[in-house]
């Protein structure tokens, strides 16, 4: 017996894969949708890692007073160089999944934005303080500069650092097919980077075919690729973005015709 819902009968892209990608599939399968996972971007190495390793050795000695991360995949760098991070230099992550990540890896955690999970979430909440020391920020080698920005204007000393590097991943040319048939009926946006590559593989989307972004500013960053945007989740999260996809599908009816 097929399973009945708001999603029932829409074959829905995940653009990650890994356990986030297994958990929106399961999330989405709930309420009725096929998921199809099928990655779109993937993280490597710096080649030439040299300032980051002596970014790390600075952290590690104490000379920064915050460390600011914003991914999962830092986390996984600063495992992989056994950063140690003294007790002297505070930690803020954007995200609550962000700072898990940051806690199974054995990292204290004193700050994540409460309303917007987002880089500029995190500027605009960011505690005040009679302390504007050094902060250290490791991330994608394409991470754009608003938290840099954000926090030099409130008087830090903030120092960006490419920890790795974000890549696109060709999809199968039967996942093409489906996006440009619709017989896939919505594409999960997660980020600026799998945006550009949506732009790049798989459009121009038929008119069918609905464009989910995980929040306001990949939103922007998904026009700003030429996408058009149905739905917007409130809440910078994977559960946020479920949510949406399936308030919008109700509103349309639910099922595909």
């Amino acid at each position: 017996m097929k399973p009945r819902g708001p999603l029932s009968g829409w074959r829905v892209l995940v653009p990650r894969g890994g356990k986030w990608g297994d958990n929106v599939a399961a999330a989405l399968r709930t309420f009725g949708a096929q998921p199809v996972i099928a990655p779109m971007i993937n993280f490597a190495s710096i080649p030439d890692d040299g300032e980051l390793r002596a970014a790390l050795e600075r952290l590690s000695r104490g000379e920064y007073d915050w460390l600011v991360v914003t991914s999962a995949t830092t986390v996984d760098v600063l495992v992989s160089h056994g950063t140690v991070v003294p007790e002297s230099t505070r930690i803020a992550a954007v995200g609550e999944t962000t700072a898990a990540a940051l806690g199974l890896a054995g990292y204290r955690v004193e700050f994540v934005p409460e309303s917007d999970n987002s880089a500029r979430g995190l500027v605009n909440e960011w505690p005040r303080s009679d302390i504007e020391g050094r902060v250290l920020i490791p991330q994608s080698d394409i991470a754009e500069p608003t938290l840099v920005r954000g926090l030099d204007q409130l008087g830090y000393q903030a120092e960006f650092v490419a920890a790795y590097r974000t890549i696109g991943v060709a999809v199968d040319p039967q996942i093409k097919a489906d996006v440009a048939s619709g017989a896939i009926r919505a594409l999960l946006v997660t980020s600026g980077s799998v945006a550009r590559q949506v732009a790049e593989q798989l459009a121009p989307l038929p008119e069918e075919v609905m464009v989910a972004c995980i929040g306001p500013r990949t939103a922007l960053d998904a026009r700003a690729a030429g996408l058009r945007v149905d739905v917007i989740a409130e809440t910078r999260s994977a559960d946020g973005l479920v949510e949406a996809l399936v308030d919008h599908a109700r509103t349309l009816g639910g099922s595909p015709s």
